[in-house]
């Protein structure tokens, strides 16, 4: 009997060795594979993104940016076109309205104008970066660990640039622009015409696509930055 306990004492003992050794691996890290390629994190990163291979996260921003510059294409040459259509169209109908009401169309061709060429002059920057950073991993693929390290950096300030536009783009001073534009075209009718009722026209539905415009922008790179910092580079 004394040889029974003593042997399930002993059994008992290896088990909780075994448990305990267990779950020192599982709490343990796991250590980095040789082929996995290790980058610096930005100084703003949590230790997450340190630990995570260096051409997984490039990969990740490559991704993200493409997704984005994708939404952001048809949201800013879509209101191009369309914008510009309403100016066309206001043009279109000055023949058949009284001279001294043509102002009133005119007014609302420039206003569609002065909307159309921020789209085209200045389009939000995720789509010049996502089509570069593209066309870097296309023509000329990092090989070595220090290449990978170098396009990843140039790959972090194209996100944080890109998050950064898109703030101000669809920040507090874009509404005050919004506001103070079409506010003009209202005085301008008014106190230059007495149109009152044309520039309330005019001020009004300008100042209200203004602000779906605003609303409607794309702002998912604000949110991957986040992400990215904090080490969350799933899928």
């Amino acid at each position: 009997m004394e040889n029974v306990n003593r042997a399930g004492a002993l059994a008992r003992g290896r088990s909780l060795a075994f448990s305990l050794i267990a779950t020192l691996t599982l709490l343990s890290p796991a250590p980095a594979r040789a082929d996995e390629t290790r980058c610096p994190a930005p100084p703003d990163a949590g230790a997450a993104l340190a630990a995570t291979d260096g051409r997984v996260r490039l990969e990740w921003i490559d991704r993200r940016l493409a997704r984005e510059a994708h939404r952001m294409s048809w949201w800013n040459y879509g209101w191009a076109v369309g914008i510009g259509a309403s100016g066309v169209g206001s043009l279109a109908a000055v023949p058949f309205v009284a001279p001294e009401n043509r102002v009133d169309y005119y007014t609302g061709a420039v206003l569609a104008a002065g909307g159309v060429i921020p789209f085209l002059v200045a389009p939000p920057d995720v789509i010049a970066n996502s089509r570069e950073l593209r066309a870097k991993l296309v023509l000329t693929p990092p090989g070595t660990d220090t290449e990978v390290c170098a396009l990843l950096a140039d790959a972090e300030h194209r996100l944080v640039q890109d998050a950064r536009n898109e703030r101000l783009l669809s920040g507090w001073w874009s509404h005050a622009a919004n506001a103070a534009i079409n506010a003009g075209a209202f005085f301008f009718l008014g106190f230059g015409y007495h149109h009152w009722l044309s520039g309330a026209l005019n001020g009004g539905i300008g100042f209200a696509i203004g602000e779906t415009v605003i609303f409607t922008q794309p702002r998912g790179t604000i949110e991957d930055l986040a992400r990215y910092q904090r080490g969350d580079v799933g899928p």
